[in-house]
């Protein structure tokens, strides 16, 4: 057998492993309709105040035999059994209830997947539920990653377009981690670029890492873009962001992800 032919026929047989039903999509569907999927918040501070400015929802979900399951896990499973679309309307519809008894000054970010900007109902049904839940869309912040935008770059900028006119923002996650587009920059209605933790990892002790980091800032600044610093674990790297201009930031050192109650119980938590 020619090395093409078994190239092909391996993918073949990833492509039909990829398509059929994680074995327990069936309990993640009994696990949405039961309300059990728990959402956890992980707060975010203001560079220059230290105070938390709101929290990015993360999914996760204890499954009896599989122990903790969460983001990317939970979105590959729902969408390999055709339930992706419910896991995302549940997870908005909770983090929108959640968010909705929060002061008025905290953000909430959410996260989008390529599904949802495929799904041709998504903005429609995302604002009905910001409506019904009564959470202010001027106060959602919506993270969309580059794998997102790869299938119709200019499909998913015009429905991110017009739920920007309705005041939401828009910020390109995981700035860093893949190969960008800068394409993304002039098409896409963006409000921030959310760095991956990657590109903060060695700021302190790299100079390269460090050059890179000012180069970012400085095109977000040119384009009048926020810059969010991800993955901050160390004193050294929040004094690092802050001094060269990152707005906001996020990480261990600040908070690692709770339950809604406990955020909610810490929201007045400043970070000298």
């Amino acid at each position: 057998m020619s090395i093409p032919t078994q190239v092909h026929e391996r993918r073949q047989r990833v492509d039909r492993r990829r398509s059929e039903p994680h074995p327990i999509t069936e309990d993640l569907a009994d696990a949405i309709t039961g309300d059990v999927v728990e959402l956890l918040f992980q707060p975010q501070f203001c560079a220059y105040e230290g105070t938390v400015t709101g929290a990015e929802a993360l999914v996760r979900w204890e499954h009896p035999d599989h122990g903790m399951l969460s983001g990317d896990a939970l979105v590959a499973i729902s969408q390999s059994g055709g339930i992706a679309r419910r896991l995302s309307r549940h997870i908005a519809r909770k983090a929108f209830a959640e968010a909705r008894l929060w002061p008025d000054h905290l953000r909430l970010s959410l996260n989008v997947t390529a599904m949802d900007l495929f799904d041709r109902t998504f903005g429609e049904e995302l604002l009905q539920m910001l409506g019904d839940s009564g959470f202010p869309a001027e106060r959602l912040t919506l993270e969309i990653t580059e794998q997102a935008l790869v299938a119709d770059l200019d499909r998913s900028a015009a429905k991110l377009e017009k739920l920007a006119e309705h005041g939401i923002r828009i910020a390109l996650d995981d700035f860093g981690a893949g190969f960008c587009n800068f394409r993304y920059l002039k098409v896409l209605p963006l409000h921030s670029l959310k760095l991956d933790r990657s590109m903060i990892e060695g700021i302190v002790q790299d100079p390269r890492d460090l050059a890179v980091l000012r180069a970012i800032v400085a095109m977000a600044r040119a384009l009048e873009l926020q810059v969010i610093a991800e993955g901050i674990e160390t004193e050294e790297q929040r004094g690092t962001v802050v001094r060269e201009g990152c707005r906001m930031w996020q990480g261990f050192l600040g908070g690692k992800p709770v339950p809604a109650h406990e955020f909610a119980k810490g929201s007045a938590f400043s970070f000298e």
